[in-house]
């Protein structure tokens, strides 16, 4: 005989709930939320300025990346998965691609800047920061195309910053940033604009 009962509990019955709240109690739950938890704060933020690309929302998330690899006291924890998962509740909140991109930008400037200064590190984090670059690349391939011209510049020094790094990081890192400017850099915008000329004749 199978137990066809849903278990109590899970987002239906929390919905249930809410639907039959009045306004002020739900703004005064969202404001428990926002005081019970930084990462409650900063999705709110984010959330509620989710039109703004930069702004303290975008600062909050960034500082939460840069804590991994640079604290402001004390050597950087590593704690990738925490990195990533700040540039995933950005997303998330905000549904902003260009502040998505600053903060994917952001994860590999400071771990290719963490791997130069203090040598190689190991196979995962190298899988990481490539995860994050290709993630990147194909942002800026769709729809945060309009992006790259500003982002070309800091891309040639992660490049440079990768250069000397193993587990064939510096391989992978010169390649992608090789085929975007390639694809989006001042040559391939000045051909997109060159219109053929008409045989009149």
């Amino acid at each position: 005989m199978t137990n066809s009962t849903k278990k109590p509990g899970g987002w239906s019955a929390v919905r249930q709930q809410l639907a039959a709240w009045e306004k002020p109690a739900l703004i005064a739950l969202l404001k428990d939320l926002y005081e019970t938890a930084g990462v409650n704060r900063d999705f709110i933020l984010a959330r509620t300025k989710a039109d703004e690309g930069g702004g303290e929302a975008l600062e909050k998330y960034r500082a939460r990346i840069v804590e991994q690899f640079f604290p402001e006291h004390g050597h950087g924890k590593l704690k990738l998965g925490e990195a990533r998962k700040a540039i995933r509740d950005y997303r998330k909140a905000t549904g902003n691609l260009s502040g998505t991109a600053e903060l994917l930008l952001t994860y590999v400037e400071n771990a290719t800047h963490f791997t130069n200064l203090y040598g190689d590190i190991n196979e995962s984090f190298y899988y990481s920061v490539e995860s994050a670059l290709q993630e990147l690349a194909a942002l800026l391939r769709g729809e945060a195309r309009v992006m790259y011209p500003q982002f070309s510049d800091r891309l040639a020094k992660v490049n440079q910053m990768a250069d000397p790094v193993g587990w064939g990081f510096c391989d992978f890192v010169a390649d992608v940033v090789g085929q975007l400017e390639d694809e989006l850099g001042a040559g391939a915008q000045k051909a997109d604009q060159i219109v053929p000329k008409t045989d009149l004749t």
